[in-house]
């Protein structure tokens, strides 16, 4: 049976993984998680029934701790290695930025020091299998301007704590891959959304606000875009590059989803309308607010690489995958309550 060692298996994509992990395969998951304030295993211990929970394995560590992820490692004894676990929110990047540094660049520098000293140390056959595969975002390229889009060879530029926090880690497995031989696969996304994201993060905020009948917050004029990506979709994509993707390569993922969060948060309000009509129209709640330091103003994805090469195409369109992601918190609002308060966050602005 494969062993797999998922970082950040109890966040919003790490999670997507893992259950997917679970459902379809039977693969051994070594779920790596600190367990911070955006961290559930909710959706996770769901399917813990019967045999699939023997094949669930739940590591409470911080990367930042180079000796507990060592052991950790060792525990794993991996033969594929999913590192999705970072501080991602780029408001909070703001407001705080040591804990990006510290978790973003040397919990990956610990965790490629770790899985080196395993991959060494595996029989030649197991060594010949072996992956690490490094989740990481288009943010690392900056932002565009009206035209282009971000592929493999665009230049890295990153604008906040966050993106420069996740560049540095894509360069250090970078560099592992080239002086070490270690084997890598590095992949860039579009902005993630779908059931299970922690409501901090603009989509699931649209729609505890317009539910709430508060004032629905868009940043500046609302015209910033980017490339939205359903969970699922991106999750096929990660086992694709994980087990098919060519070494030393990275893969741009995005959902052929463009649009301005104007646009986006439009959208949202149109399905609550239907779906909540009593508090329709939903769209008089949106109010604009002082814009975010230093906000990347278009992001855009060329995808060819990874359909020409794995044959990924997302299955969602934006409508659909928003409609079905609107319909899930619908059905889920004791969670968010339960998350949020967990969290002891209130829904306000960070940084």
């Amino acid at each position: 049976m494969m062993r797999v060692l998922v970082t950040g298996g109890a966040g919003f994509i790490g999670g997507a993984v893992v259950r997917r992990l679970l459902a379809d395969s039977g693969t051994i998951v070594f779920n790596l998680d600190k367990l911070g304030y955006a961290s559930d295993l909710t959706g996770i211990q769901q399917q813990l029934v019967g045999s699939v929970a023997e094949r669930h394995v739940l590591q409470q560590v911080n990367l930042v701790d180079a000796e507990t992820t060592v052991a950790a490692v060792q525990q794993a004894d991996p033969d594929l290695v999913l590192h999705l676990a970072a501080e991602s929110h780029v408001d909070r990047s703001i407001a705080g930025p040591e804990e990006f540094l510290a978790s973003n660049v040397s919990g990956t520098f610990n965790l490629l020091q770790a899985v080196r000293k395993h991959w060494e140390a595996l029989p030649r056959e197991r060594q010949e299998q072996f992956r690490f595969h490094h989740i990481s975002t288009d943010e690392v390229f900056g932002s565009l301007g009206k035209s282009g889009r971000f592929s493999e060879t665009t230049p890295y530029d990153p604008r906040s704590p966050y993106s420069a926090s996740k560049a540095a880690s894509d360069h250090f497995v970078n560099a592992w891959h080239h002086t070490y031989g270690l084997p890598v696969v590095l992949t860039n996304c579009s902005n993630n959304y779908g059931p299970w994201q922690f409501p901090e993060k603009l989509i699931p905020v649209v729609i505890l606000k317009a539910l709430a009948g508060e004032p629905i917050p868009l940043y500046g004029d609302g015209a910033n875009v980017r490339d939205w990506l359903f969970v699922e979709d991106h999750v096929d994509a990660l086992l694709l590059a994980a087990t098919k993707g060519k070494l030393g390569h990275s893969y741009c993922v995005g959902g052929h989803g463009e649009r301005t969060n104007k646009q986006v948060v439009e959208t949202i309000c149109t399905v609550l309308d239907q779906l909540r009509p009593q508090g329709a129209p939903h769209a008089g709640l949106i109010t604009l607010v002082a814009d975010r330091p230093g906000h990347d103003r278009r992001y855009a994805i060329n995808a060819s690489r990874i359909s020409s090469e794995l044959g990924w195409q997302p299955r969602h369109g934006l409508e659909q995958g928003l409609e079905a992601t609107v319909r899930w918190y619908l059905s889920n609002l004791d969670w968010c309550q339960a998350v949020l308060q967990q969290a002891g966050y209130s829904g306000g602005r960070l940084g």
